[in-house]
Formats: C-alpha cells, structure tokens, sequence
C-alpha cells in the first residue's frame, strides 16, 4: 500500500514520512546493515539475514500492491535515517492481525521519529480494519516497549531466554499487542 508523502517537524529536525520505493532499495540495503552494527535488540546479529538491494526491491513492489502491507522510510536530508514494515497475516484464522518491525538510525533515536512512524503504521491499519497489530522486543530494550506502551500496545507474553547473544547471554522476549479501538 502506498500512502501520502508528509513533512513531519519533530525535536528540532524536519523530515520526510513517505512510502518506500523501488529506487531506495540500495539505500535501505545499506541502512539495514548499519542498523544492525549499531544495536543489540534486533534479532539479527551483524551479517546475517542479510537483504541485498534485489531483495528490497521485491519487497517494495509487493508492498506496493498488496493493500495489507505496508514499507514506510523516513527521509531526513535526502538520506534514509529509517524503516518499519508492517505485514497482515495471510492465513484466515490469523489475517485480522498484522506484524510490525521498525529500525531507525541510532543517530537519529530521540527526535520522535519512531513514534511518527508507528502511528502512521497503527493509521494505516485501523484505516484497512487490521484489528490487531503485533510485534516482539527484547526485554532490555525498555525505551522501546514504553513507546510502545505509550500508543496502546499491550504485553501479551514473554518468552523466556529466547535470545543467546554472541557473549553467552540469554535474554528474554516480549511480545506485545495492539487491538484497534473501534
């Protein structure tokens, strides 16, 4: 699904919300292993999972046409800072849920621009009547789960020792949820 391009002042910087497209593919490559390098509470570790600019750009394009999922950057200077997707489930018993996952620039953490993106996602979804929207976070990462908390999401479970680290430790996941308000 595509959606229209904003301009969003937020903390002293001013950026764009805007559907991702085929052209940022290489960027968002790129960005996505920045991102990984630069934090602990993705689920992958530097190198693996890796999407190469080919990759992206099926995504973009099934994104783009499916009305229940949606690729979603923030532009701040004609660089991308940021990403969330956000996928309806496909199978009948699961498709009034989607999933969401959101990666921002460490940099660029504190300006507001991860809430702005999740309440575009949570517009988006309550506009296609997705009636629940899911995500999972590792436990140490608690600024995120109190944003997440902050727009309406719930934890639901958590998932004990879910995660093995590199040095040997455990953490554990939570899993979290938004009901849409009717």
């Amino acid at each position: 699904m595509i959606i229209e391009t904003k301009q969003i002042n937020s903390k002293s910087i001013e950026w764009t919300l805007r559907s991702a497209q085929k052209s940022d593919a290489m960027a968002l490559a790129k960005l996505r292993l920045q991102i990984d390098s630069e934090t602990e509470f993705l689920d992958r570790e530097v190198g693996e999972g890796v999407l190469t600019e080919a990759d992206f750009i099926k995504i973009i394009e099934t994104d783009s046409l499916d009305a229940g999922h949606l690729f979603l950057v923030a532009e701040f200077e004609d660089e991308l800072v940021g990403f969330t997707r956000c996928e309806r489930k496909v199978l009948n018993r699961f498709n009034h849920q989607a999933d969401f996952g959101i990666c921002i620039l460490k940099d660029y953490w504190g300006y507001g621009i991860g809430r702005h993106l999740i309440h575009a996602v949570l517009t988006w979804a309550d506009e296609t009547h997705i009636e629940k929207v899911v995500l999972s976070v590792v436990e140490a990462n608690e600024s995120a789960i109190k944003l997440y908390q902050s727009v309406g999401f719930k934890q639901e479970g958590l998932l004990i020792n879910d995660r093995k680290h590199a040095e040997g430790r455990y953490y554990n996941t939570v899993l979290m949820g938004r009901m849409r308000s009717n």
